[in-house]
């Protein structure tokens, strides 16, 4: 058995050490399973017996993902134009891809909802750090794209931290449909990053684990090995991973420097 997030590395055939899995929805969740029960004393990642037997995995939640992207879409890109909102993530996509890493020195802290990973801090809020006349609408949305990719980069950086190499990223989700994002997160990640051709989610994985466990099935990994193909994949550019890096330097030291005025604020 497995809870939703386990049900879907599943569905994503994400089932042995060395891969993982990005999932954008309303949150944002990076998942990778591992051989060896590996505990983060911070407590900023779980871990958790794996729906594989004899296995464990790690997970890091970031909770303004997608949620972030909807808010800016529905208060900064549509704003009284309603109308659009059927096609408005495509034409958000359309419209960034022409703005620079970095969205012109603007940075997004993705924290509408606090934060779980890594900063376990339900006073934490969302920022734009940088922000000057010469911004535009498209600059903003691709910092708040950038500024959830950061903020799953976050996680992904504790799995390394914790010993755990990935070297294959599976994408899932809502936000796993833009091609732009699915080259962001390959570029800052620095690894290969994939989409499936399957869209059932974790219901599929579900039904995968109750194969393996009438007997249908051999086992889970052969079953992944069997069913689940992928569709896309992107490959990182080392040169906007260099140009992203330095933009995520910035963004890992706003949260120090602001999380005492966080409390403040909190407290009015």
């Amino acid at each position: 058995g497995g809870g939703d997030n386990a049900a879907a590395a599943v569905e994503t055939g994400v089932v042995k050490e060395g891969m993982a899995l990005t999932t954008i929805g309303t949150s944002g969740v990076v998942f990778a399973p591992t051989n060896r029960m590996e505990i983060d004393k911070q407590g900023r990642v779980h871990t958790f017996c794996a729906a594989v037997p004899n296995t464990w995995h790690l997970m890091g939640v970031t909770q303004g993902a997608g949620l972030s992207l909807s808010w800016a879409r529905d208060n900064i890109y549509l704003g009284r134009n309603q109308e659009a909102e059927a096609k408005s993530y495509d034409l958000i996509n359309e419209d960034i891809s022409s703005v620079k890493i970095g969205s012109e020195n603007l940075i997004y802290l993705p924290y509408l909802m606090g934060e779980r990973t890594p900063h376990l801090d339900p006073n934490a809020r969302g920022v734009f750090f940088g922000l000057s006349a010469r911004h535009t609408k498209k600059n903003l949305l691709r910092a708040v794209m950038e500024g959830i990719s950061y903020s799953l980069y976050d996680c992904f950086n504790i799995l390394k931290e914790l010993g755990l190499d990935v070297q294959d990223m599976r994408l899932t989700g809502g936000g796993g449909k833009s091609p732009l994002w699915q080259q962001m997160l390959a570029d800052i990640y620095n690894c290969r990053v994939s989409t499936l051709k399957s869209e059932e989610g974790a219901a599929l994985g579900a039904g995968i684990l109750a194969g393996v466990g009438a007997g249908i099935f051999e086992s889970i990994e052969a079953v992944c090995e069997e069913y689940i193909e992928e569709k896309d994949t992107k490959l990182a550019d080392l040169e906007n991973h260099e140009d992203y890096e330095g933009f995520y330097g910035i963004y890992r030291e706003l949260y120090p420097r602001l999380k005492d005025l966080y409390r403040d604020l909190g407290k009015l």
